[in-house]
């Protein structure tokens, strides 16, 4: 029962200093690792040629975003820069040895 009013106290103590339960320490700790993982999801996907168009602009966006204290903004914009790298790098290796159809090679004569 102890703990529960602790809990109850720390509860109260932070809201009633406008604080907001997570802490901006951790919503910056969250942003560094999700730009960490965007920025190798890019190399991976740069490497086998199958970087998209957008990730470059999404990890800008992040880091202006977390320059201003939107770690929250920033987060969530590396978290789409990385799935994209990772989804690019699925596509090129999904894609690598396919080829084209014998229609589109010139000179195939069909």
């Amino acid at each position: 029962m102890r703990i529960d009013c602790f809990s109850a106290g720390i509860l109260v103590a932070t809201l009633a200093a406008g604080l907001p339960a997570g802490s901006r320490a951790d919503d910056q700790t969250d942003f560094e690792k999700a730009m960490t993982a965007a920025q190798e999801a890019r190399r991976q996907a740069a490497a086998v040629g199958g970087e998209w168009r957008d990730i470059g602009k999404f990890i800008k966006q992040a880091e202006q975003a977390a320059a201003e204290g939107d770690f929250v903004t920033a987060d969530r914009l590396a978290e789409k820069a990385r799935r994209q790298g990772e989804l690019g790098y699925e596509q090129a290796m999904s894609q690598k040895d396919v080829g084209f159809p014998e229609y589109m090679i010139a000179g195939s004569g069909k």
